[in-house]
């Protein structure tokens, strides 16, 4: 078929033009940037930064935040409270600034991988045929961190302006404690000035349709317990030796993990709201060239666990049980916390955020999800630690959750992967969770009773 002259200008002219508007729609927070695709590009970006301890690529990572925030217009500001470790605090401004702020709170870093284990490259991002995205940090939190920038983008698109501010926190170190990141930060008068009100953070993957949600957690205590003894010849028997007096400890706690166990086996309780213990290292023996010396019984022996304490325990009573069975001073032995987290908050009540009626955060995070087509599982114990407890500490009331639903959980495993689809849905569950809470103008602070906010 012959095109004459004057088709071809026509042709070529509807060309430039279809180009030229597509241009522009990638300027457009309302078009191409929120379709699908991008938002699913930008995950993976964030997914393909090495941000694994103990050597996180932080640069990389603040760059590519902070050209986020930059691209949504966002004021941007970023602390080292310990050098080299770069925290992140946008601020989408509320038209009220009296009305207490909401945080929301994600980590940069993320756990170690063994490459080797992995069927995809961790830090590849790998988009399957089924849609799963494997990456180190797709669960534990890069994809809540997205998902809050994506929410905003959505949210400003439509036209929506936050009566409350709201604050995104993206902390650089909770993998390894948090110390240096929001243990410093809610110490420091930028938290001060913040006039927070109620803070999200990260929750867990959940296996079944309903998503999982967490009002408190366990916390952290570091146990070293050493034993010591007169040293012999192996083909001696001794009374109190230092490896027969810490068998006798290893044994006393066995004990003890058995019955904590045998609760939640037997279904009368969930896994976080139980004292677990479990054995993380065991040091003794005089090393030789080859190993150790056979013949030879030691003078000390250690052991190392690692405790979770959850809210509702009684923290005096476990001391003492750690004093007077598991370490006890007449049996030659010590013992040390590497590290003790607090199991009560500054006003000595338990780590617990309500989740009922007398607070009215609880009653918009269920509605908003319920908007969003999804639902809340059973308030949990979170069983492992994270950065809520230094604001819970303080009395602010701190919910743990991250939408991901009909999802195994990978937290720290290998192959750890996020399906596409859940990752967008949880988009939406986000928009409709800082909505509802930027809108909320109906409650005001109570000196004192932050924990009601």
């Amino acid at each position: 078929m012959e095109l004459s002259y004057r088709t071809i200008i026509s042709l070529l002219l509807l060309f430039l033009s279809s180009s030229i508007t597509n241009a522009e729609d990638l300027e457009d927070p309302s078009s191409s940037s929120s379709s699908s695709s991008s938002i699913i590009s930008r995950f993976q970006r964030y997914l393909q930064i090495n941000t694994a301890q103990p050597t996180p690529n932080y640069e990389e990572s603040t760059q590519f935040i902070l050209s986020q925030a930059k691209s949504l217009s966002l004021e941007a500001q970023t602390f080292e409270f310990v050098q080299s470790k770069p925290f992140i605090l946008l601020k989408w401004p509320g038209s009220n600034p009296n009305l207490p702020s909401i945080l929301l709170n994600s980590h940069t870093d993320v756990v170690p991988v063994e490459h080797e284990k992995w069927s995809h490259p961790p830090f590849g991002a790998h988009l399957d045929s089924l849609g799963n995205i494997y990456a180190r940090g797709s669960q534990d939190m890069k994809c809540v961190g997205m998902q809050y920038l994506e929410a905003i983008r959505k949210l400003k698109a439509s036209g929506f302006h936050p009566l409350r501010s709201v604050y995104l926190s993206f902390v650089p170190d909770e993998e390894i404690g948090g110390h240096d990141g929001v243990e410093k930060f809610v110490d420091s008068d930028v938290f001060t000035n913040m006039n927070l009100g109620i803070v999200l953070d990260e929750g867990m993957a959940s296996p079944s349709e309903d998503y999982r949600v967490f009002y408190a957690e366990r916390s952290p205590w570091w146990l070293v317990i050493k034993a010591t003894g007169q040293p012999g010849h192996g083909a001696k028997l001794y009374d109190n030796s230092a490896m027969e007096n810490l068998f006798k400890s290893i044994e006393s706690v066995r004990r003890f993990r058995a019955s904590q166990f045998d609760l939640v086996k037997a279904g009368l309780k969930a896994e976080g709201e139980v004292v677990s213990i479990n054995m993380a290292f065991l040091k003794a023996g005089t090393p030789s060239p080859t190993g150790f010396v056979m013949n030879l019984q030691p003078s000390e022996a250690q052991a190392g666990f690692d405790i979770r304490v959850p809210p509702t325990a009684d923290p005096e009573s476990l001391e003492r049980r750690i004093a007077e069975e598991w370490a006890p001073a007449s049996r030659n032995m010590t013992f040390e916390f590497k590290q003790k987290a607090n199991v009560h908050d500054k006003f000595g009540k338990p780590l617990l955020t309500a989740t009922d009626s007398s607070d009215p955060w609880w009653d918009l995070l269920e509605e908003a999800v319920r908007k969003a087509n999804g639902k809340l599982g059973k308030p949990e114990i979170c069983p492992g630690a994270t950065d809520s407890r230094y604001f819970r500490e303080l009395g602010f009331p701190a919910i743990g959750f991250s939408p991901m639903a009909n999802t195994p959980i990978l937290l720290h495993d290998h192959n750890e992967f996020l399906n596409q689809d859940e990752y967008l849905k949880g988009v939406d569950v986000y928009v409709s969770i800082i909505k509802a809470y930027a809108s909320y103008v109906e409650h005001t602070r109570k000196e004192g009773s932050k924990d009601e906010l």
